[in-house]
């Protein structure tokens, strides 16, 4: 890349550690050119006070703050959501923001005139991935700059000192750098004590979780909740009406309360190598859960086992930066036509980091209380044996075949 073509260069801005020392860097790396950060909001919540005013000392030229929070919510984390996608556990907290993010990235970039858009992704991570790819989409020919590729910095260590030579106001020292990233569906701890995997994660120690609580901690009560879905979309919790977005950020708080959601995972990363993570996914792990009993109630078998089977590719793609592929957006509309019936009444108990199905009500039920009772009923247990018969006739004449070959 001819450096001194770049003039102006858009930003994925955070005020944390990584893009905050990125700006004084693409002054001295890049001549001098003009750096417009852009913070998306996401439902980091505390993470956005005084962002702008960072911004601009740290020596950005103009910022934008962007509200991505109700897009989030319904275009990627419930179809997400409604897929039942996982990717070995994990909840993809920081998998489908990326592909928005990117997303509005190329908006500025081109309201603005840039020349290029850059990113503060390591070179080991997923993220690297998953914006490019995204810029890709919407701006194929755009110069990406990562400095994680460029820099001589090697650590975290060494990003603090530099930092600190440059005068770049941190909420972190070499102590209490956790490697994290939050938004309103997730937060992600990485890096320290959790980088040995013999480690147990300090779950009581005050301060390391944050949208919630260890189990240990937990009320002595079980908590319970009523969720009511339209067409695999939440609408109501409790009985009150609410957004999405609204009863993700209240289960949050009732999920966090009774130490739901924590998980700890060594996770095969997109780029080839392991990585150990905690993540938190309190409001989601409540929300899958309760689709999942719905679905159980709604979906016929041969559609439940092939959504089943295809939440792992959707997961796959998602994890792999792949939102915008013709594969995802093929699956999503498959898991659309799934949700036509996926309306009715879920009620959980949580409870120590438990969440215990106590009740689900649909007018879709395929189940009927009248078959498949054990009491008297109108099925005729005699249609069985002609099943068995037909059902059974390639083992028996399997048998039959090898009995004769053998003698």
């Amino acid at each position: 890349m001819d450096k001194s073509s770049i003039k102006k260069v858009v930003l994925a801005y955070s005020g944390g550690l990584d893009t905050s020392i990125i700006i004084p860097w693409l002054k001295e790396n890049y001549g001098g050119c003009e750096v417009i950060a852009v913070a998306a909001n996401v439902g980091q919540a505390d993470e956005l006070d005084g962002l702008e005013e960072k911004a601009l000392k740290t020596g950005a030229d103009k910022i934008y703050i962007l509200d991505l929070t109700e897009e989030y919510v319904n275009d990627y984390i419930i179809p997400t959501m409604q897929a039942g996608a996982l990717y070995e556990e994990y909840y993809l907290g920081t998998s489908h923001a990326r592909p928005l993010i990117a997303k509005a990235l190329v908006e500025i970039a081109k309201k603005e005139g840039a020349d290029a858009i850059c990113h503060g992704c390591t070179g080991k991570g997923n993220d690297q991935v998953r914006f490019e790819l995204g810029i890709k989409h919407f701006a194929p020919e755009m110069k990406v700059i990562a400095p994680w590729r460029e820099w001589s910095i090697k650590s975290r260590e060494e990003e603090i000192a530099y930092a600190e030579t440059h005068n770049v106001p941190l909420k972190i020292n070499k102590q209490t750098n956790y490697s994290k990233d939050k938004n309103l569906w997730h937060l992600s701890h990485e890096g320290l004590d959790l980088e040995d995997t013999g480690n147990e994660p300090q779950y009581e120690k005050e301060g390391f979780l944050e949208m919630g609580v260890s189990p240990l901690k937990a009320p002595d009560a079980p908590t319970y909740i009523e969720l009511t879905f339209e067409k695999g979309v939440p609408t109501s919790l409790n009985g009150e009406k609410m957004t999405a977005k609204e009863i993700i950020l209240a289960l949050n708080k009732i999920g966090g309360a009774n130490g739901i959601g924590i998980i700890d995972i060594v996770e095969n990363r997109l780029v080839g190598m392991k990585c150990r993570g905690v993540y938190e996914t309190p409001g989601g792990a409540i929300l899958y859960k309760a689709h999942s009993v719905l679905e159980s109630l709604t979906l016929d078998k041969l559609t439940m086992h092939e959504k089943q089977k295809l939440a792992i590719t959707f997961g796959e793609l998602v994890y792999n930066g792949q939102w915008f592929s013709p594969l995802r957006e093929a699956l999503s509309a498959f898991v659309t036509k799934t949700q036509e019936t996926v309306t009715g009444k879920v009620r959980l108990k949580l409870y120590k980091g438990n969440i215990i199905k106590a009740g689900v009500w649909s007018d879709y039920s395929l189940y009927s209380e009248e078959i498949a009772t054990f009491g008297e009923s109108d099925y005729d247990q005699t249609d069985s044996k002609g099943f068995i018969t037909l059902y059974g006739l390639p083992t028996k004449v399997q048998a039959i075949v090898k009995s004769k070959v053998k003698k």
